[in-house]
């Protein structure tokens, strides 16, 4: 095997935009300070090679996302005691937010959540901090911060999130004079899917926000289980939807959740891109990842594929937060008004560099410069 797609821990993307620069985005100052506004569930990723006994012990599979059940908690123990972990800042809009933080100028992303007062936390704050995302969270004294086990076996990770301190976001926090000043100032929304779960009427506010005013909505569906269980929060935002990141599992599982009668993933991107849209001043870009197959970029129906680009097996290290990272790229060149070739270059750069590297965390010397 002479190389390795590049593959998402929560989620693959790539990157989308059309191939010109939309009207409405060069409207858009491109310099404001914070301008890219980030919501999610802040997480402690606690990382560790792992054997499939301990996948079969907890019935997790291999490549999966979910959220810890009863039979799941012992399994942060396990992986302490039994393995070599590493810990690292995590929640999958974190990540992506820290990589376009890497790309961008100093101070152009905030991102909001919820953390207990304790010290997982102050690593939270630490590890965005270091890389230059400013980070406003709601904190709840009587709730720990939230984890997130990563369980490793070759090239698949399975995930196993309990929430905690990060479920209890409320939508009054993001009301606050403070952080409603943060979204009036914003131009760009990423919202994660996993955030539905949560508090749909934040991710609700923005999305309305961002109608009303031409800004900019993006979100991701983020695991399988987000339209097979959380049907109708994710419906109730999709008129919203300018940007819709996934990967080809999440788009069938759209699509089987919603009667789409297809299983192709071309077929899929362009239903999601032509559902009914609030702000009908830009088209819907939907993008699906695949693997080693071509990504799926649809705009208003239209398909194109984008071939992958692979990356040597010898130099991966970790996969883990690959595709957050290649988010963070993407959303770095698009705020900066770039084409579709410079946010895929740029998406496909972050994410080589974070493979290469121990968990979702992003080297301190770049060599990229935007064309």
């Amino acid at each position: 095997m002479q190389g390795c797609w590049i593959r998402i821990a929560f989620v693959e993307v790539a990157c989308l935009h059309v191939s010109k620069l939309d009207s409405n985005q060069l409207n858009l100052p491109l310099q404001t300070e914070y301008t890219l506004f980030g919501i999610e569930n802040p997480l402690l990723d606690i990382s560790a090679k792992v054997d499939a006994a301990l996948l079969e012990k907890y019935e997790l599979k291999a490549n999966d996302a979910i959220l810890v059940e009863e039979k799941h908690k012992n399994v942060y123990a396990d992986l302490v005691e039994k393995f070599d972990v590493s810990y690292g800042a995590g929640g999958a809009a974190q990540n992506s937010l820290r990589g376009a933080q890497w790309l961008l100028p100093a101070k152009s992303t905030v991102y909001v959540g919820a953390v207990g007062k304790d010290e997982n936390a102050d690593r939270l704050r630490d590890a965005a901090k270091n890389d230059g995302l400013r980070t406003e969270y709601m904190v709840n004294d009587t709730v720990p911060t939230g984890v997130c086990g990563v369980l490793i076996t070759g090239q698949d990770r399975s995930l196993v999130t309990d929430l905690q301190a990060a479920n209890t976001y409320k939508a009054s926090h993001l009301q606050s004079k403070e952080i409603w000043s943060l979204v009036e100032n914003a131009k760009y929304f990423y919202v994660g899917g996993f955030f539905l779960t949560v508090s749909p009427e934040s991710a609700n506010l923005l999305a309305k926000h961002a109608a009303a005013t031409n800004k900019v909505f993006a979100m991701n569906l983020s695991a399988p289980f987000i339209p097979q269980f959380f049907k109708g929060p994710l419906d109730e935002l999709a008129p919203y939807w300018d940007l819709l990141f996934g990967n080809e599992s999440e788009a069938l599982a759209y699509a089987e959740s919603h009667d789409v009668k297809t299983t192709k993933i071309a077929d899929i991107a362009a239903h999601l891109s032509k559902l009914p849209k609030e702000n009908d001043s830009r088209k819907r870009t939907v993008i699906i990842t695949q693997g080693r197959d071509p990504t799926i970029v649809a705009i208003d129906g239209v398909v194109t594929e984008y071939p992958v680009v692979e990356v040597a097996v010898s130099k991966i290290v970790d996969t883990n937060g690959a595709g957050d990272a290649f988010t963070g790229g993407y959303l770095a060149a698009y705020v900066l008004g770039k084409d579709v070739d410079e946010c895929v270059r740029a998406g496909q750069y972050v994410a080589s560099k974070v493979i290469q590297q121990s968990g979702p965390t992003y080297p301190k010397v770049k060599n990229f410069e935007f064309k």
